[in-house]
Protein backbone atom coordinates (compact mmCIF):
# COMPACT_ATOMS: atom_id res chain seq x y z
CA UNK A 1 0.00 0.00 0.00
CA UNK A 2 1.61 3.28 -1.08
CA UNK A 3 1.26 6.39 1.06
CA UNK A 4 0.12 8.84 -1.63
CA UNK A 5 -3.32 10.32 -0.91
CA UNK A 6 -5.84 9.58 -3.66
CA UNK A 7 -7.14 13.14 -3.87
CA UNK A 8 -3.59 14.49 -4.05
CA UNK A 9 -2.91 12.22 -7.01
CA UNK A 10 -6.03 13.53 -8.78
CA UNK A 11 -5.30 17.17 -8.03
CA UNK A 12 -1.77 16.82 -9.39
CA UNK A 13 -3.08 15.41 -12.67
CA UNK A 14 -5.96 17.89 -12.96
CA UNK A 15 -3.47 20.73 -12.54
CA UNK A 16 -1.83 19.46 -15.74
CA UNK A 17 -5.15 19.32 -17.57
CA UNK A 18 -5.53 15.54 -17.42
CA UNK A 19 -8.96 14.03 -16.78
CA UNK A 20 -8.79 10.96 -19.05
CA UNK A 21 -8.87 7.49 -17.52
CA UNK A 22 -8.17 4.17 -19.23
CA UNK A 23 -10.26 1.19 -18.19
CA UNK A 24 -8.01 -1.89 -18.16
CA UNK A 25 -10.69 -4.52 -18.84
CA UNK A 26 -9.01 -7.15 -21.03
CA UNK A 27 -10.86 -9.55 -23.29
CA UNK A 28 -8.65 -12.63 -23.43
CA UNK A 29 -9.34 -13.23 -27.13
CA UNK A 30 -7.97 -9.75 -27.87
CA UNK A 31 -5.04 -10.30 -25.49
CA UNK A 32 -4.10 -13.59 -27.17
CA UNK A 33 -4.21 -11.94 -30.60
CA UNK A 34 -2.01 -9.05 -29.44
CA UNK A 35 0.80 -10.47 -27.26
CA UNK A 36 2.88 -13.62 -27.79
CA UNK A 37 2.79 -14.96 -24.21
CA UNK A 38 0.86 -18.21 -23.72
CA UNK A 39 0.80 -18.09 -19.90
CA UNK A 40 -2.43 -16.40 -18.70
CA UNK A 41 -0.83 -14.30 -15.97
CA UNK A 42 2.02 -13.15 -18.17
CA UNK A 43 -0.29 -12.41 -21.12
CA UNK A 44 -2.61 -10.21 -19.04
CA UNK A 45 0.38 -8.47 -17.49
CA UNK A 46 2.18 -7.83 -20.78
CA UNK A 47 -0.97 -6.57 -22.49
CA UNK A 48 -1.97 -4.13 -19.76
CA UNK A 49 1.55 -2.88 -19.12
CA UNK A 50 2.10 -2.14 -22.81
CA UNK A 51 -1.03 0.03 -22.76
CA UNK A 52 0.06 1.74 -19.53
CA UNK A 53 3.51 2.48 -20.96
CA UNK A 54 1.92 3.98 -24.07
CA UNK A 55 -0.60 6.20 -22.25
CA UNK A 56 0.90 7.15 -18.88
CA UNK A 57 1.70 10.73 -19.89
CA UNK A 58 -1.89 11.47 -20.94
CA UNK A 59 -4.13 10.12 -18.18
CA UNK A 60 -5.13 10.98 -14.62
CA UNK A 61 -6.02 7.40 -13.64
CA UNK A 62 -6.33 3.77 -14.65
CA UNK A 63 -9.44 1.77 -13.82
CA UNK A 64 -9.11 -2.02 -13.98
CA UNK A 65 -12.41 -3.81 -13.43
CA UNK A 66 -11.59 -6.67 -11.09
CA UNK A 67 -13.99 -9.08 -12.78
CA UNK A 68 -11.77 -9.32 -15.86
CA UNK A 69 -8.99 -10.69 -13.63
CA UNK A 70 -11.01 -12.69 -11.09
CA UNK A 71 -12.46 -14.78 -13.92
CA UNK A 72 -8.99 -16.34 -14.40
CA UNK A 73 -8.54 -17.17 -10.73
CA UNK A 74 -5.12 -16.94 -9.11
CA UNK A 75 -3.24 -16.09 -12.35
CA UNK A 76 -5.63 -13.23 -13.06
CA UNK A 77 -5.41 -11.69 -9.60
CA UNK A 78 -1.64 -12.13 -9.58
CA UNK A 79 -1.51 -10.31 -12.93
CA UNK A 80 -3.63 -7.46 -11.58
CA UNK A 81 -1.38 -7.04 -8.57
CA UNK A 82 1.68 -6.92 -10.83
CA UNK A 83 -0.04 -4.45 -13.19
CA UNK A 84 -0.80 -2.08 -10.31
CA UNK A 85 2.80 -2.35 -9.11
CA UNK A 86 3.95 -1.52 -12.65
CA UNK A 87 1.69 1.55 -12.77
CA UNK A 88 3.09 2.71 -9.44
CA UNK A 89 6.59 2.36 -10.88
CA UNK A 90 6.23 3.98 -14.31
CA UNK A 91 3.47 6.46 -13.40
CA UNK A 92 3.92 7.07 -9.65
CA UNK A 93 1.57 10.06 -9.59
CA UNK A 94 -1.27 8.34 -11.46
CA UNK A 95 -4.16 6.87 -9.49
CA UNK A 96 -5.35 3.28 -9.80
CA UNK A 97 -9.09 2.83 -9.23
CA UNK A 98 -10.12 -0.81 -8.88
CA UNK A 99 -13.69 -1.06 -10.15
CA UNK A 100 -14.99 -3.72 -7.75
CA UNK A 101 -18.40 -2.30 -6.75
CA UNK A 102 -18.07 -3.72 -3.26
CA UNK A 103 -20.66 -3.21 -0.53
CA UNK A 104 -21.51 -5.66 2.23
CA UNK A 105 -21.73 -5.82 6.00
CA UNK A 106 -18.90 -4.06 7.79
CA UNK A 107 -16.78 -7.12 8.65
CA UNK A 108 -16.96 -8.34 5.07
CA UNK A 109 -15.99 -4.90 3.83
CA UNK A 110 -12.99 -5.01 6.15
CA UNK A 111 -11.85 -8.08 4.25
CA UNK A 112 -12.58 -6.43 0.90
CA UNK A 113 -10.67 -3.33 2.02
CA UNK A 114 -7.62 -5.38 2.99
CA UNK A 115 -7.66 -7.22 -0.33
CA UNK A 116 -8.13 -4.13 -2.49
CA UNK A 117 -5.99 -1.59 -0.68
CA UNK A 118 -3.52 -4.05 0.86
CA UNK A 119 -2.91 -7.04 -1.40
CA UNK A 120 -3.68 -5.31 -4.70
CA UNK A 121 -2.46 -1.84 -3.74
CA UNK A 122 -5.37 0.15 -5.21
CA UNK A 123 -5.61 3.91 -4.60
CA UNK A 124 -9.41 3.87 -4.80
CA UNK A 125 -12.32 1.48 -5.12
CA UNK A 126 -15.88 1.71 -6.41
CA UNK A 127 -18.56 0.79 -3.87
CA UNK A 128 -22.34 0.41 -3.91
CA UNK A 129 -24.24 2.13 -1.09
CA UNK A 130 -27.30 -0.11 -0.79
CA UNK A 131 -26.40 -1.27 2.73
CA UNK A 132 -25.85 2.26 4.04
CA UNK A 133 -22.90 4.12 5.42
CA UNK A 134 -22.14 1.79 8.34
CA UNK A 135 -21.27 -0.98 5.88
CA UNK A 136 -18.99 1.39 3.93
CA UNK A 137 -17.17 2.61 7.02
CA UNK A 138 -14.04 0.39 6.59
CA UNK A 139 -13.44 2.01 3.20
CA UNK A 140 -14.33 5.54 4.27
CA UNK A 141 -12.05 5.38 7.29
CA UNK A 142 -9.04 4.46 5.15
CA UNK A 143 -8.29 8.14 4.78
CA UNK A 144 -5.60 8.07 2.12
CA UNK A 145 -7.73 5.95 -0.22
CA UNK A 146 -10.57 7.00 -2.50
CA UNK A 147 -14.10 5.66 -2.14
CA UNK A 148 -16.18 6.16 -5.29
CA UNK A 149 -19.87 5.57 -4.65
CA UNK A 150 -22.13 4.29 -7.41
CA UNK A 151 -24.68 7.04 -7.93
CA UNK A 152 -26.24 6.96 -11.43
CA UNK A 153 -24.77 4.14 -13.47
CA UNK A 154 -24.50 4.01 -17.26
CA UNK A 155 -26.53 0.86 -17.98
CA UNK A 156 -29.96 1.33 -19.59
CA UNK A 157 -31.82 -0.34 -16.71
CA UNK A 158 -30.22 1.73 -13.98
CA UNK A 159 -33.26 3.95 -13.56
CA UNK A 160 -35.36 1.03 -12.34
CA UNK A 161 -34.08 1.73 -8.83
CA UNK A 162 -31.86 4.80 -9.13
CA UNK A 163 -34.67 7.05 -10.40
CA UNK A 164 -37.16 6.05 -7.70
CA UNK A 165 -38.41 9.18 -5.93
CA UNK A 166 -38.58 9.43 -2.15
CA UNK A 167 -39.03 12.60 -0.09
CA UNK A 168 -39.04 14.67 -3.26
CA UNK A 169 -35.81 13.49 -4.87
CA UNK A 170 -34.59 10.54 -6.91
CA UNK A 171 -32.52 7.88 -5.19
CA UNK A 172 -29.37 8.81 -7.14
CA UNK A 173 -29.80 12.43 -6.00
CA UNK A 174 -30.12 11.26 -2.41
CA UNK A 175 -26.94 9.21 -2.76
CA UNK A 176 -25.10 12.26 -4.13
CA UNK A 177 -26.37 14.39 -1.23
CA UNK A 178 -25.27 11.85 1.38
CA UNK A 179 -21.89 11.43 -0.29
CA UNK A 180 -21.26 15.18 -0.30
CA UNK A 181 -22.67 16.18 3.09
CA UNK A 182 -22.57 13.09 5.33
CA UNK A 183 -20.07 10.49 4.12
CA UNK A 184 -17.16 12.68 3.02
CA UNK A 185 -15.85 13.39 6.50
CA UNK A 186 -12.27 12.53 5.48
CA UNK A 187 -12.38 14.18 2.06
CA UNK A 188 -11.88 10.91 0.18
CA UNK A 189 -15.31 10.31 -1.40
CA UNK A 190 -16.26 10.54 -5.06
CA UNK A 191 -19.31 9.46 -7.07
CA UNK A 192 -19.78 7.47 -10.27
CA UNK A 193 -22.23 8.74 -12.88
CA UNK A 194 -22.71 7.29 -16.34
CA UNK A 195 -21.60 9.37 -19.28
CA UNK A 196 -24.76 8.26 -21.02
CA UNK A 197 -26.77 10.59 -18.72
CA UNK A 198 -25.34 14.13 -18.94
CA UNK A 199 -28.44 15.71 -17.39
CA UNK A 200 -27.97 13.52 -14.35
CA UNK A 201 -24.27 14.45 -14.24
CA UNK A 202 -25.39 18.09 -14.01
CA UNK A 203 -27.85 17.19 -11.23
CA UNK A 204 -25.13 15.43 -9.27
CA UNK A 205 -22.65 18.27 -9.74
CA UNK A 206 -25.21 20.76 -8.44
CA UNK A 207 -25.82 18.61 -5.35
CA UNK A 208 -22.17 17.63 -4.84
CA UNK A 209 -20.02 20.57 -5.96
CA UNK A 210 -16.80 19.36 -4.30
CA UNK A 211 -16.75 15.64 -5.14
CA UNK A 212 -14.75 14.01 -7.94
CA UNK A 213 -17.09 12.49 -10.51
CA UNK A 214 -15.98 9.28 -12.18
CA UNK A 215 -17.74 9.13 -15.54
CA UNK A 216 -18.13 5.63 -16.97
CA UNK A 217 -19.71 4.60 -20.24
CA UNK A 218 -17.69 6.83 -22.57
CA UNK A 219 -16.86 5.20 -25.88
CA UNK A 220 -18.68 2.07 -26.95
CA UNK A 221 -21.49 2.52 -24.41
CA UNK A 222 -22.34 5.79 -26.15
CA UNK A 223 -21.43 8.41 -23.57
CA UNK A 224 -20.63 11.84 -25.02
CA UNK A 225 -17.41 13.44 -23.78
CA UNK A 226 -18.38 17.05 -24.47
CA UNK A 227 -21.80 16.73 -22.85
CA UNK A 228 -20.34 15.01 -19.78
CA UNK A 229 -17.58 17.58 -19.27
CA UNK A 230 -19.93 20.52 -19.75
CA UNK A 231 -22.28 19.01 -17.18
CA UNK A 232 -19.81 18.08 -14.46
CA UNK A 233 -16.41 19.72 -14.71
CA UNK A 234 -15.13 22.30 -12.27
CA UNK A 235 -12.50 25.00 -12.68
CA UNK A 236 -9.92 22.62 -11.22
CA UNK A 237 -11.08 19.66 -13.32
CA UNK A 238 -13.22 17.61 -10.99
CA UNK A 239 -13.77 14.62 -13.27
CA UNK A 240 -12.30 11.24 -14.17
CA UNK A 241 -13.51 10.41 -17.69
CA UNK A 242 -13.12 6.69 -18.27
CA UNK A 243 -13.09 4.76 -21.52
CA UNK A 244 -12.26 1.07 -21.73
CA UNK A 245 -12.86 -0.96 -24.86
CA UNK A 246 -12.69 2.02 -27.24
CA UNK A 247 -9.09 2.46 -26.09
CA UNK A 248 -7.71 -0.96 -25.22
CA UNK A 249 -9.40 -2.60 -28.21
CA UNK A 250 -8.73 0.24 -30.64
CA UNK A 251 -6.67 -2.25 -32.60
CA UNK A 252 -5.92 -5.95 -32.25
CA UNK A 253 -2.47 -7.25 -33.05
CA UNK A 254 1.13 -6.07 -32.67
CA UNK A 255 0.27 -2.35 -32.87
CA UNK A 256 -2.40 -2.47 -30.14
CA UNK A 257 -0.47 -0.23 -27.72
CA UNK A 258 0.16 2.46 -30.33
CA UNK A 259 -3.52 2.42 -31.26
CA UNK A 260 -4.46 2.67 -27.59
CA UNK A 261 -2.21 5.70 -27.25
CA UNK A 262 -3.86 7.43 -30.20
CA UNK A 263 -7.33 6.72 -28.82
CA UNK A 264 -6.29 8.03 -25.40
CA UNK A 265 -4.74 11.17 -26.88
CA UNK A 266 -7.99 11.80 -28.75
CA UNK A 267 -10.02 11.35 -25.56
CA UNK A 268 -7.68 13.75 -23.75
CA UNK A 269 -7.98 16.32 -26.56
CA UNK A 270 -11.77 16.08 -26.55
CA UNK A 271 -11.84 16.57 -22.77
CA UNK A 272 -9.54 19.60 -22.98
CA UNK A 273 -11.69 21.18 -25.71
CA UNK A 274 -14.87 20.55 -23.73
CA UNK A 275 -13.37 21.89 -20.51
CA UNK A 276 -12.19 25.07 -22.21
CA UNK A 277 -15.65 25.55 -23.72
CA UNK A 278 -17.32 24.95 -20.35
CA UNK A 279 -14.99 27.44 -18.65
CA UNK A 280 -15.47 30.16 -21.25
Amino acid sequence: MRDEVFTDLLNRQWAQGRMACVGLDPDMSVVRASVPESDTEQALYAYACAIVDATADVVCAYKPNIAFYERWGVPGLAALQRIITHINTVAPHTAVIVDAKRGDIASTNEAYRDALFGYLGADAVTVQPYLGVDALRPFLDTRTKGVIVLCRTSNPGSGELQNLVSSGEALYQRVARLAEHDWNTHGNVGVLVGGTYPEQIADVRAIAPTLPILVAGIGRQGGNVHAAVRAGSTTAGGMIISSSRAIIEAETGPSFAEAAREATRQLHADIVDAHLAASA
